[in-house]
């Protein structure tokens, strides 16, 4: 186990899971848990040996959001965020990791666990999730920006706007009747089904989906010619790519490919 409890584990095929493991508190965040996930998030997704990240939690949630106990020890006006607007990485690890990355998620998802499940590119929840952000709640905003610019393009604005209104819980079935979650399972069954949904992404060229991913995130904020200008880009670097001469080759001698990430 690494430090603060976030374990991470990779296995022969290059499917990393990261697990946040402070069952006894729901798995809320101190600062050092923070700075410890953070890190993970940003080393596996440099870490060549790994194709696929899946994050969840431990003991039946994800996670309970910060820890307030720990927030408290720093008094508010006093307290300085962790970092400048420009450091996305900070704000946004998983966003910025340049990996396909699955959240699995169980039970409370609340606050920065809200936060982190809408940063992931794929969400499978089980029928005992919750999700909430609750930061109204707290005198805040949502803590990393995700709820305020994430949530509203996965779910709408109005709809998002309720929910950081209120601050109250979206469930496991109507996240996945209006698309938040792609799909629900028995606890039982979820780190299987997370699993399986990662080794899908297996079969295709890392290169490929790492450009992929910057083009889909980044579309969000760009206007039309920027992302045709990055996507014009990304495609010339495909044509020249080594999993591009692969992908081909393997199509035509009817075997399965053999990716570098090259």
């Amino acid at each position: 186990m690494t430090a603060h409890h976030i374990k991470s584990e990779i296995d022969a095929d290059g499917v990393a899971v990261l697990t946040i493991d402070r069952a006894e508190k729901r798995n809320a965040m101190t600062y050092a848990m923070l700075a410890a996930f953070t890190e993970t998030v940003g080393r596996l997704g440099e870490d060549d040996r790994v194709r696929v990240i899946i994050v969840t939690g431990a003991g039946g949630a994800f996670c309970a959001g910060t820890d307030l106990a720990d927030l408290a020890t720093i008094p508010g006006e006093t307290r300085g965020v962790r970092g400048g607007a420009h450091e996305e990485h900070k704000w946004w690890p998983i966003v910025s990791c340049p990996k396909p990355v699955i959240g699995a998620i169980d039970g409370y998802a609340v606050g920065m666990g809200a936060e982190f499940s809408s940063q992931c590119d794929v969400r499978i929840v089980t029928d005992r999730a919750r999700f909430a952000w609750n930061f109204a709640h707290r005198g805040l905003v949502p803590d990393t920006g995700a709820g305020s610019w994430i949530l509203p393009r996965l779910i709408g604005p109005s709809r998002a706007l309720r929910l950081l209104y209120s601050g109250d819980f979206l469930e496991a079935a109507e996240a996945h009747a209006i698309g938040y979650a792609n799909q629900i399972v028995k606890p039982e069954a979820l780190m299987e089904t997370a699993m399986a949904e990662a080794r899908r992404y297996l079969k295709s060229s890392p290169f490929s989906l790492r450009r992929m991913k910057a083009l889909v995130w980044r579309g969000m904020e760009r206007d039309l010619s920027e992302h045709m200008a990055a996507h014009v880009e990304a495609m010339a670097a495909c044509f020249k790519s080594n999993d591009h001469r692969e992908g081909v080759a393997s199509f035509l001698e009817k075997r399965p490919a053999k990716f570098t990430g090259t």
